[in-house]
């Protein structure tokens, strides 16, 4: 691989974007690749923005992605999407998890959350896959797996594949949930 690969994930505190975000990146260093990473965290830990970085490739010298560089972007929340779209570059693929998550405004009555956002993305993106990551999760028996999910369905996107994530998976999670996990992994996949 001569290029450098550049990946923006985005949601909310809460949703595991950190955790998945850790598996990739470790996943592409045992694949050899120079990997880059950073994370930005919103005001409240929980509910805030969270945004992370990944760049990879033979030598990679910064982790930071400016307006219009991300090959790919994975949406954990519909307008962190919506949010996102300047950084994707033109050609990207945009992820989008199919879930609402409201910002204190919206909760109390001084803003409406977006209408329409994905038809919206549409009009602007070629390549958009949207899913509903939340009700897979819940289908499975717990909604804390979509971030598993969500993570499946990037490794698709990136042609990845056919690398062994699972290892990865049991690496940075409790035994008990080993199996659940590695069942949404494998359902990101198919999406």
């Amino acid at each position: 691989m001569s290029e450098t690969k550049s990946v923006l994930l985005v949601g909310v505190g809460g949703q595991g974007i950190i955790l998945a975000s850790k598996i990739l990146s470790e996943g592409l260093i045992q694949l050899g690749y120079d990997v880059k990473m950073s994370e930005i965290h919103g005001m409240a830990q929980r509910g805030g923005s969270v945004t992370t970085q990944i760049r990879y490739g033979e030598k990679v010298y910064s982790p930071i992605i400016d307006r219009g560089e991300a090959d790919v972007i994975l949406a954990f929340e519909k307008v962190e999407a919506l949010r996102s779209l300047p950084h994707l570059k033109k050609g990207g693929k945009l992820l989008i998890n199919d879930h609402e998550i409201y910002s204190l405004p919206v909760l109390i009555g001084q803003q409406a959350y977006p209408e329409n956002i994905i038809d919206k993305i549409r009009e602007q993106v070629e390549h958009v896959k949207a899913f509903d990551a939340v009700s897979m999760a819940e289908e499975l028996g717990n909604i804390k797996t979509q971030n598993m999910i969500l993570l499946g369905a990037l490794i698709k996107a990136l042609e990845l594949d056919h690398v062994e994530w699972s290892e990865l998976v049991r690496d940075h999670l409790p035994e008990k949930v080993h199996d659940l996990n590695l069942k949404a992994l494998e359902a990101g996949m198919n999406v």
